[in-house]
């Protein structure tokens, strides 16, 4: 049985100024998910992006991730706790983000970005497929570091007490996320991204594979008090993340049957 090392989740104390541990896993996620930008506009010409325009477009994920991360715990999460306290939907340092809403604010950052600059929104939802891997690990990473969102008790010899939860061995289902969603996912979407492939396809990868893994770590991961287990025994989690799965198949399917009317084979 392992031990939670309980770190303080202040990384640096500025006078009254706090920097969270959390909060720099984030800008840490950006900041790689910015080099890999680069690093595919320089190795993958046939992608027509300029470093500039990323720059810019990145600014747009930014706001997504934030804003949509924010408003979709609100909506998925605590719909009636923040109806009588709506003044507490700000209060983003009390913590509360969710990744399928933070999803949502990027798919619909970058349809404004798409319409915005005349790009199709598939090929700009397929450049940053790749690039959004990176903000999962690192979140997971700090979602680990503050001892939160631990997994379900297990008796396995690495199962690890969280002090700050209570005093059972559980699952580290953080360190679970940030190996598959972010480590293996990204390193997936990376390989497969070393030539071109048909519009769409990228996307479709990401949803299937990232809700698929998401679905699989929901079992080790200890559901929210708040909300428990929900239809089949599935988690919100879970639930959120096969219309992923879904929606992935189906834009595969698509974008296989699309590039075969246009000749394209590969």
């Amino acid at each position: 049985m392992l031990i939670h090392p309980n770190f303080d989740p202040v990384a640096i104390h500025l006078g009254p100024l706090a920097v969270r541990w959390y909060g720099l896993m984030y800008l840490a996620g950006f900041l790689a998910g910015a080099w890999a930008a680069r690093w595919r506009i320089r190795t993958q010409p046939w992608l027509h992006w300029t470093v500039e325009q990323a720059d810019n477009f990145l600014t747009y994920v930014v706001l997504g991730v934030i804003l949509g991360g924010r408003l979709g715990y609100v909506l998925f999460y605590k719909p009636e706790y923040y109806l009588f306290h709506p003044w507490e939907v700000v209060a983003v340092w009390q913590g509360g983000m969710s990744f399928h809403g933070g999803f949502l604010g990027v798919v619909l950052g970058g349809w404004l970005y798409a319409r915005r600059h005349q790009r199709h929104w598939l090929e700009v939802t397929d450049f940053v497929a790749p690039l959004v891997t990176f903000g999962l690990g690192f979140g997971r990473i700090g979602n680990f570091i503050n001892g939160e969102l631990p997994g379900r008790v297990t008796h396995l010899p690495w199962g690890m007490v969280f002090p700050r939860y209570d005093q059972l061995p559980r699952h580290p289902s953080q360190l679970y996320e940030a190996l598959l969603e972010g480590l293996v996912l990204g390193t997936l979407l990376m390989l497969f991204s070393r030539k071109p492939r048909p519009l769409g396809q990228m996307s479709a990868l990401f949803l299937m594979v990232y809700g698929a893994f998401r679905i699989l770590v929901e079992f080790t991961r200890e559901p929210d008090d708040f909300l428990g287990l929900l239809a089949l025994n599935f988690s919100m989690g879970q639930w959120l993340s096969l219309p992923m799965v879904l929606g992935g198949v189906f834009l595969w399917r698509w974008s296989k049957k699309s590039a075969i009317m246009k000749g394209d084979k590969q």
